[in-house]
């Protein structure tokens, strides 16, 4: 049985961009893309919203041989490129990139299918699309690098109302100030 993770890089006060829908001040350092790297190694599948899903489009067109990109990208490119996606979208006419199939709506129980019929992990990414699968009681855990950074407000990474009790499983602080903490949820 597959487990669903929620990732994030996040301020310090939980948002995602800030109210401008900027994120310029999450771009990892090489050590913090080497440890997100480990760690996606295992994603067999990601959900993603539609506008999650367009900005990680870059990666598709990123090639792995590009001696002029660094080896943590071109790590990543692979990772990337070599997952399934499934994009729920309701304004998307198709996909963009290979392995990756459109979704209307978010389905839970198709989710569940998913998760029972996988080994791998299933990662969820947007805000708004991982509101639904918190809701569902689809996530198993959650993966968060905090930025030294505070942005007063945007969109947030945990949806409003959210309450989850959680078991601290792994933590680590990074050189550039930035913390990593992942948790299991409890049920």
């Amino acid at each position: 049985m597959g487990i669903l993770i929620c990732t994030g890089i996040t301020s310090l006060d939980g948002y995602v961009a800030d109210a401008a829908g900027n994120f310029d001040w999450s771009e990892p350092s090489d050590e913090v893309h080497t440890f997100v790297n480990d760690l996606e190694r295992s994603v067999s599948t990601y959900l993603y919203g539609r506008r999650l899903y367009e900005v990680m489009l870059a990666w598709e067109s990123m090639h792995q041989g590009d001696d002029d990109q660094p080896a943590v990208m071109r790590d990543y490119t692979a990772i990337w490129q070599a997952a399934d996606k499934i994009v729920y979208s309701s304004t998307l006419s198709g996909p963009s990139s290979k392995r990756t199939r459109v979704e209307r709506t978010f389905d839970p129980e198709a989710v569940r299918t998913l998760k029972a019929t996988t080994t791998g992990t299933l990662s969820v990414g947007g805000p708004t699309l991982a509101a639904h699968a918190f809701a569902a009681g689809l996530v198993d855990e959650v993966q968060m690098f905090v930025s030294p950074v505070v942005v007063g407000g945007g969109t947030r990474f945990l949806p409003d109302g959210l309450n989850l009790s959680l078991q601290l499983k792994d933590e680590y602080a990074f050189r550039n100030g930035v913390v990593y903490l992942g948790y299991r949820v409890l049920r």
